[in-house]
């Protein structure tokens, strides 16, 4: 039987038409459900497309001080949502590093950034530069970088694995992305509210001491990850060692802040991890 078997029985309790799950521990593996299931990850598209610009920034394309958009709003606010453009739209609804704004629009003017700088399009980049040197060879981005990477759980934890023991880019610039980039910023945390801070990485949301959350009561505060609105999440909790990556078709505001906690504290209680 496998170790999580708890957390695979509150798994099938949930009210969606499937699943496809894989936890990654130090012990290997474990999945549930049809890994290779190919499907859209709406937001999950983000981690993957920050991994190419931060890719496009240690090879000298691009630098995280690179000025994007309005005036004083970089390459590093873009991809911490400090940028002050809002969810969709252009115009500027606020001044850099002054509050978290989650911005589609800033991951979009991201991949402009770097097709003008590399000369390449960016679904090529990501292509190149991540799936292709992580075997995701069933994922390809499909229109915007924000929401339209298709891929499958078996995919993606070949990125969990990177996200655990970065290959692709320098110890460094990891850091950098995993820890909170202007800690001090309030904003709202889609779906479930103001939360004050709102700390977020370089493309990857920071658990931190937010509440609720949509990890688990149990995942410490340096937990990271990304969570997908169509029903998808990724969190990487460095402090117990374990990874989590699910794909689902089912809006996350009609079930995810319900179901996906008590199930993330099943797995690292399973594991052993509290």
């Amino acid at each position: 039987m496998s170790s999580l078997a708890a957390a695979w029985q509150l798994a099938d309790t949930w009210p969606v038409d499937r699943s496809s799950i894989a936890v990654v521990h130090a012990g290997g593996v474990e999945t549930h459900g049809d890994i290779a299931f190919r499907q859209r990850i709406a937001s999950l598209s983000k981690p993957l497309s920050a991994w190419a610009v931060l890719i496009a920034c240690e090879e000298g394309s691009i630098s995280l001080d690179d000025a994007v958009g309005q005036t004083g709003c970089t390459v590093r606010h873009l991809l911490a949502h400090a940028g002050g453009y809002p969810f969709f739209g252009v115009q500027p609804v606020g001044k850099p590093a002054t509050k978290r704004i989650y911005s589609n629009t800033g991951f979009d003017m991201l991949a402009e950034h770097v097709e003008h700088a590399t000369g390449i399009a960016f679904v090529e980049y990501l292509d190149d530069a991540v799936f292709a040197p992580l075997g995701m060879f069933n994922s390809a981005l499909e229109g915007s970088c924000a929401k339209d990477v298709h891929s499958t759980v078996e995919d993606l934890v070949q990125f969990v694995h990177e996200l655990r023991s970065p290959t692709l880019i320098a110890r460094e610039t990891y850091l950098e992305a995993v820890q909170p980039v202007f800690p001090q910023l309030s904003g709202v945390l889609p779906g479930l509210g103001t939360m004050d801070p709102c700390p977020w990485g370089l493309g990857v949301e920071i658990r931190g001491h937010k509440t609720p959350h949509w990890t688990g009561t149990r995942n410490s505060a340096s937990t990271f990850g990304h969570f997908g609105g169509i029903g998808t999440f990724l969190w990487v909790d460095p402090v117990a060692d374990v990874a989590c990556v699910m794909t689902a078709e089912r809006e996350f505001d009609e079930w995810g802040a319900q179901y996906w906690p008590p199930f993330s504290d099943a797995v690292l209680t399973s594991l052993g991890r509290v």
